[in-house]
């Protein structure tokens, strides 16, 4: 496991697309299935990071407290799923079950959509507004294994909140800390500052 902080995507930036098959309802989802929505919040996880089972239950549960607010929220896991078997397809089935998620969960296997977010661990959360630019990346709280926050939401929470109240998100933003997405070999993104 290596510790690995977001890249911190620029502000403004539109939403890659995307067309990945959901591992739950085995249908392809895209990006502009969620046209109406007034916000896309996009989640990098994985089923074996430690960083994402701390905040597991919290962020199912963020998830269906802003689903319910019309906000479309899919996971992606880019993970290798040959090196990281816990990773594969019908793992992350299992998990979506087990977890509660009320979200397709995607697989991204070509790893091609975690390189145009810029995706550099698990978790890492990109919000993007009714016009489809970026308002918010990095962590959705302050809460480590290694430290006594609590699993809120606060940070990601704080956001959504902002974005369909029709307010500026703060741009005072945390990148998120995790566990560096499991690249197969030779698709290391060399993204730079």
């Amino acid at each position: 496991m290596s510790r690995t902080e977001s890249t911190m995507l620029p502000l403004g930036t539109p939403a890659p697309d995307f067309s990945l098959p959901d591992t739950v309802s085995d249908q392809t989802v895209s990006r502009d299935d969620f046209g109406a929505a007034p916000a896309l919040l996009v989640a990098f996880i994985c089923n074996h990071c430690p960083y994402v089972k701390h905040i597991r239950d919290g962020w199912a549960q963020l998830a269906r407290d802003f689903q319910a607010r019309g906000v479309a929220i899919i996971a992606i896991s880019s993970n290798d799923a040959e090196a990281y078997p816990d990773d594969a397809p019908d793992k992350m089935r299992e998990e979506a079950r087990d977890a509660n998620y009320t979200f397709p969960y995607l697989f991204d296997e070509s790893q091609s959509v975690a390189q145009s977010y810029r995706a550099a661990c698990t978790p890492d959360f990109f919000l993007f507004n009714a016009n489809r630019k970026l308002v918010y990346r990095g962590q959705m709280d302050g809460a480590r294994k290694s430290n006594d926050v609590p699993v809120s939401g606060e940070d990601l929470r704080a956001a959504l909140d902002a974005v369909l109240s029709g307010n500026t998100v703060s741009e005072i933003q945390k990148p998120s800390l995790g566990c560096n997405i499991k690249w197969k070999p030779g698709n290391e993104p060399q993204y730079g500052s």
